[in-house]
């Protein structure tokens, strides 16, 4: 599929062989805070979610695409979640492994890919996402794509012992 090939990244479905991958991403506790997760993952559970990422995004209200390099490397996932047909709208999150890997243009190129994928072939209304005030990355990330700072939740996730807040961003596809 064109729509998801960029320049330097393509966005492909999860495959029974990224099961390694997925469990360094869902067990790293360093990025618990942006995906809100609060227990470790078996290898076992997340075998059953890859069998079953094959459901189309009308059935799981959710869609979790590789973001790969040309080499066929995988280098971090985007996600669509929230999936709300009948008011033409998702959530969005990205994360890209590596340290290394950040900062290289792959987050801002897999973002480009999947809001035109989402607006072409989901005919969506609007994405929007939740970044944490203290990312400054991301909050670089989707200003820098036409994402607009909607609003504030104070003190919204609790995160080792402190309360942090969150912005909400949105994007209006016109």
């Amino acid at each position: 599929m064109t729509t998801l090939k960029g320049k330097n990244i393509y966005l492909r479905a999860l495959e029974p062989e990224d099961l390694v991958f997925l469990y360094d991403i869902e067990n790293d506790e360093a990025i618990w805070e942006v995906s809100n997760t609060q227990t470790p993952y078996s290898k076992h559970i997340l075998r059953q979610y890859l069998q079953n990422a094959h459901q189309d995004i009308f059935e799981a209200k959710q869609l979790r695409l590789v973001i790969s390099n040309f080499k066929h490397e995988a280098l971090g996932l985007i996600d669509i979640f929230d999936f709300d047909f009948k008011h033409a709208r998702a959530g969005v999150g990205i994360l890209i492994k590596e340290r290394e890997n950040r900062g290289k243009g792959y987050s801002k190129e897999a973002l480009k890919l999947l809001m035109n994928y989402t607006f072409s072939h989901l005919q969506l209304h609007q994405l929007y996402c939740n970044v944490s005030e203290d990312n400054e990355a991301s909050i670089k990330l989707f200003s820098g794509l036409g994402f607009k700072k909607i609003g504030l939740k104070k003190d919204w996730n609790l995160i080792n012992g402190s309360y942090k807040s969150e912005y909400l961003f949105q994007f209006i596809n016109r």
